[in-house]
């Protein structure tokens, strides 16, 4: 089977979204342990452990559902879930940057390491799903029916 471009970025994202989830996770389980920062999670932790779930979400509908059930399946809606989701994790990875501040020297701990890394997967995940976005607007617009023939004769002036 061979896969274009777009489904090997689908591909990538995916595997981010994954990877991204499990270092947010790590991050805000951080909280809640005994040896952890006791407290609530920030709330930018948690979006983008929502922001990871969304996004595997929006994968599987875009990637899955022209495959296998393709009635169910419309391009703008792909293309606005897409959007949406850029925006999600430029908005995330923005927020947890702030939040975390830096750059700190890192060296040896793990939680100061997994929060650096889902800073910089979640930035990953931005310029994807930036780069999905507008590859599905640009194919949404080519596709909408609009097409002229420049090899016709047109009759803009009849009288000519």
């Amino acid at each position: 089977m061979a896969f274009n471009f777009a489904a090997i970025v689908h591909i990538v994202a995916a595997i981010f979204a994954i990877i991204e989830l499990g270092l947010t996770a790590y991050w805000a389980s951080l909280y809640h342990s005994v040896f952890g920062f006791g407290g609530e999670s920030p709330s930018s932790v948690n979006f983008m452990i929502f922001n990871s779930v969304w996004s595997l979400l929006v994968l599987a509908y875009v990637g899955l559902t022209p495959l296998y059930m393709t009635s169910v399946f419309h391009r703008l809606a792909a293309t606005v879930l897409n959007i949406v989701t850029a925006i999600f994790w430029f908005a995330g990875a923005i927020a947890i940057a702030v939040g975390f501040g830096g750059p700190y020297d890192c060296r040896g701990n793990r939680s100061c390491q997994s929060a650096e890394a889902a800073i910089a997967f979640g930035f990953f995940l931005w310029a994807l799903f930036t780069f999905l976005a507008v590859v599905d607007a640009i194919e949404s617009l080519r596709r909408r029916g609009h097409h002229v023939d420049t090899n016709k004769q047109t009759n803009a002036y009849p009288a000519a």
